[in-house]
Parts: structure tokens; C-alpha cells; sequence
């Protein structure tokens, strides 16, 4: 009797001991929660908002063509019809759940793709996240895939991990790219040999970044597309300019990926636009931000060290040739580079801030300096414009009104213009203009930045030493970092 007692004490143990066991596993066990999708011009993301942490794999299958996604450790707890699938290459999304731990998902394709994926951890606005992203066959996916910021606002970007797996498959056609703005009214023809100034227009956030969000509910990333829509539309109504929206739609850029896309556009200027936020909600107003110089310090070692943005500029996509230097002098001329571009900023962003600084109050009189990435471009002279505080209600409402948006656009444009008729890119209409005398060039001013002289500003603007010294009452050639000078607009002479 005794070891018949034993023998079932020990079998009910063994039941309990496997029924805390399964419960442990199914606490442990994370929900897919929500489908989130956006497409972009060259890619469809998938978002997975998941309750926890997970462990995942991507592998491709041909005949038909499909994405296979195995993630273990959870269980679906949304439905997957909902998903709007049109103009992707994704034609349905199934699921089977292969143990109570064990969830597959499959993606079928009309089109092959190259993806990339990758987990996220929770921020502000999101928990735990899987991010799969599918790129049409020819465009290349970005080396290192960037998560959108974890706090409202920020323009830093944060690394994220690389793919689980990563595989590319056979090309094959792509799905219809999406509509972009339509082109603007025809103009007169350009002198023969005489190119448009770029601007390439930078909207913060899209996508499953919404950036800062306002009291009444306004997203960051709507605000800055309408504004960037409407600068595109009044740079591109004047002639000798050409706007280019990196952004056209609701979907998310990588950081680094928009001054890629900007140096693919040609762009002579980048112009990024934002919308502050801050947790004293009574902050207000517009600043205007250039690259600091500790950032392009680090970035110009940056640049050395990637091959593949190195390659970029020896192909002739930027305007720093690389490809005859050694190691030494290739450093001195890329730094060079992004010392003439900081240069440009301050200054572009300065005649910026003074314009918006007419149609809305500032928060700063100055053009502030600091370590954005995506204002670190070596040969782009670039800025960032932050058009108001969306945590403020008062200027949230204000930036929601189409005429404020085109207030502040216009004084954007009038910035530009001002720059750009003082300082045009060699071979462009408005450089043709003023060397023709149909438009007065106007007084030059120039900020000196962090290892600049006198000698190679001189140089730069093709002007005498002494004409430069006598212009702006200097008994030396010893100047300060972020002293303005005045440019005169004479020929370069002999140098004493």
C-alpha cells in the first residue's frame, strides 16, 4: 500500500512540475500584437509590434516567390487581412502557428525582393517591434539599418542591429514605383550649358516615426511634409532653381540614407525641416541648426573609414575626387571639404533664420550648431530648419494652417535665393546671371569657421589679401571662429 501511495505521489509531481513548466512557457510567451505597413519609393516595411522580446529568421523561397519569417517565442493576436497591400509587391501575408511557441509567418510576392530585418527596443511611443524591410530588386538597401529615434524630435538616429538574415534573390521586375509630385509649370529654356541649383528637401520623420507629437494630436512627420511640399513648390515656380523632395510621401528614410539620396539628386543645398518639441510646453520658436564642428571632425574620419561612402565620392556622385590621393592628403582634402560646407551652412542658415525670424518668433537669434547626422554630408552644405515647438498649443495650431506653412516657406525660399545669387555654384543659370551683369551680386558675408585663415578664405572667394583686410578693417590676418567678413566683390589680385 505504502509504494502504491509512492508511485502516485510521484506521478502527481511530475504532472504539477510539467504544468508549472508549461505555464512558465506560455508567460514567456510574446504577442504579435499589430501589423503596421508603409511603402516607400524603393521598399515596403512591415512593422511587428510585438508585447516582449523575440528571436527570429528570414529566408526566401522561389516558385512562387516568398519571404518566410520564423519567429520563435510567440503567438499571433491580431488578423492579417486588414492590411492595405496595394502597390507593394506583397500579395498576401499568412500564418501558422507551428507550436503553442513557434509562430511562421509567410509573405507572397508578385515581385522579388531583397530583405533585411531586424528587431527594435521599446522607446517612447512603441514597445518591443520586429522591422522587416523589402527592397525592389535594383535598389540597394542601406548597409546598416537605422531605427527611428527614441525620443520625440530627435534627429540623432540610433543603430540598430543587422539582419538576422539578409538574402538577396534574383532580379527580377519591380513592382510600379509610387507617384511622385507632379512636375512644375514649364519654364523658358535655360542657356545651353547652364544647370538649375538643386535643393533637396529634407521632411523629418514618416512612417512608424511620427517624430513629435502635439497636444491635440498633430504628428511631427505630417507638419514637415507639408512644408516641404509647399518650399518645393515655390523654389521650383522660380527659374534657375529645381527642388527635390527626399521624402514624398508617409514612410521612413534612414538617416543617413536622405544625404544619400540628396548627393544622388545632385543637390547643392540640404535642407531639413522640423518641428521641435520640449516638456515645458510654453517653449517656442523657429531655429535654424548647422553641423557642429566636433561633429564634422568625427565625421570626416567617419567618411576615411567607410569604403563605401569613399566610393561614392570617387565616382564623381559628390564633389570631393578621392581617387589619385594618398591616405594623408585625401584626409586634409575631404576635411577641407567639410569645412568649406560648414562654412556655407552658417551662412545660408543665417540669411534662413533672418527671413523666417519676419514671419515667426525665434527661440534662438543665432544659427545654433550641433551634432545632427542627418546634417553630416561632407560635400553638401546643409541645415536644419526648426519651424516652431509642437509641443506648444499655440504654435502647434499655427503650423497646422496652410498660410502659415506657406509664410514660412517663403521665407525659407527667400534665404536660399539670397544665398545662392551671392554664392552660385559655378555653371548654374543664376552664376551666368550675376556674371552677366543681369543680377547684382550683392555684399558676400562669410563665417569663419574652426581651422580656417585669412589666406584660404581669401582664396576661396578669389580675392586679394589686402582687399579682404581692408574690408573689414583688419591691421593682420588674425580672425576668430565664428567671426562674420565681408567678402568685396573684386577680382583676385597679387598677394603682397
Amino acid at each position: 500500500m505504502t509504494v502504491v501511495l509512492s508511485v502516485r505521489a510521484r506521478a502527481l509531481s511530475a504532472v504539477l512540475l510539467l504544468t508549472v513548466l508549461a505555464g512558465d512557457l506560455m508567460a514567456a510567451t510574446s504577442e504579435v500584437r499589430s501589423v503596421r505597413l508603409w511603402r516607400a519609393p524603393d521598399n515596403t516595411r512591415l512593422v511587428f509590434d510585438l508585447s516582449g522580446p523575440v528571436q527570429h529568421s528570414v529566408f526566401t523561397l522561389a516558385a512562387p516567390d516568398r519571404i518566410v519569417i520564423d519567429i520563435a517565442g510567440a503567438q499571433l493576436a491580431t488578423k492579417l487581412e486588414q492590411l492595405s497591400l496595394s502597390n507593394t509587391p506583397i500579395t498576401s501575408i499568412r500564418s501558422a502557428q507551428r507550436s503553442p511557441t513557434d509562430l511562421r509567418l509567410v509573405i507572397d510576392l508578385s515581385a522579388s525582393v531583397s530583405p533585411k530585418s531586424f528587431s527594435l527596443a521599446p522607446n517612447q511611443q512603441y514597445g518591443n517591434r520586429l522591422v522587416i524591410d523589402l527592397y525592389d530588386q535594383g535598389d540597394a538597401a542601406p548597409a546598416t539599418p537605422t531605427a527611428p529615434s527614441d525620443k520625440p524630435g530627435d534627429k540623432l538616429g540610433t543603430p540598430v542591429a543587422p539582419p538576422t538574415t539578409a538574402v538577396v534573390v534574383a532580379t527580377r521586375s519591380a513592382p510600379t514605383p509610387m507617384p511622385t509630385e507632379p512636375p512644375p509649370a514649364s519654364q523658358p529654356p535655360m542657356p545651353s550649358g547652364k544647370r538649375a541649383i538643386v535643393i533637396a528637401i529634407d521632411a523629418g520623420h514618416g512612417g512608424e516615426d511620427p517624430g513629435a507629437l502635439g497636444p491635440q494630436g498633430a504628428r511631427e512627420k505630417n507638419l514637415t511634409l507639408s512644408i516641404a511640399k509647399e518650399l518645393q513648390r515655390q523654389i521650383n515656380a522660380e527659374r534657375g532653381y529645381r527642388a527635390e523632395l527626399v521624402r514624398t510621401g508617409d514612410y521612413f528614410i534612414p538617416l543617413r540614407r536622405r544625404t544619400e539620396i540628396a548627393r544622388k539628386q545632385g543637390a547643392d543645398l540640404f535642407v531639413s525641416i522640423h518641428a521641435d518639441a520640449a516638456q515645458n510646453t510654453s517653449a517656442f520658436g523657429a531655429s535654424v541648426f548647422a553641423l557642429s564642428d566636433r561633429g564634422a571632425t568625427s565625421e570626416t574620419a567617419r567618411w576615411l573609414a567607410d569604403s563605401e561612402n569613399q566610393s561614392d565620392l570617387i565616382g564623381g556622385a559628390g564633389n570631393v575626387s578621392l581617387d589619385d590621393k594618398d591616405k594623408m592628403l585625401a584626409g586634409v582634402l575631404l576635411d577641407l571639404s567639410m569645412t568649406s560646407s560648414l562654412s556655407s551652412s552658417l551662412n545660408v542658415g543665417q540669411k534662413v533664420l533672418q527671413n523666417v525670424g519676419r514671419v515667426t518668433p525665434l527661440h534662438k537669434r543665432r544659427v545654433e550648431q550641433a551634432g545632427f547626422m542627418v546634417l553630416k554630408s561632407p560635400d553638401i552644405p546643409s541645415i536644419l530648419v526648426e519651424t516652431g515647438f509642437i509641443s506648444n498649443q499655440t504654435e502647434a495650431k499655427k503650423l497646422s494652417t496652410s498660410s502659415h506653412q506657406q509664410a514660412l516657406a517663403r521665407s525659407i525660399q527667400t534665404g536660399v535665393r539670397q544665398f545662392f545669387q551671392q554664392n552660385p555654384p559655378p555653371g548654374t543659370y543664376i552664376a551666368w546671371l550675376r556674371d552677366s551683369g543681369k543680377i547684382a551680386p550683392g555684399p558676400r558675408e562669410h563665417r569663419v569657421a574652426s581651422g580656417e585663415s585669412l589666406a584660404l578664405i581669401a582664396q576661396r572667394y578669389q580675392v586679394g589679401l589686402a582687399a579682404l583686410r581692408s574690408a573689414n578693417n583688419l591691421k593682420g590676418d588674425s580672425i576668430k571662429i565664428g567671426q562674420n567678413l565681408n567678402i568685396p566683390a573684386t577680382a583676385l589680385a597679387a598677394q603682397p
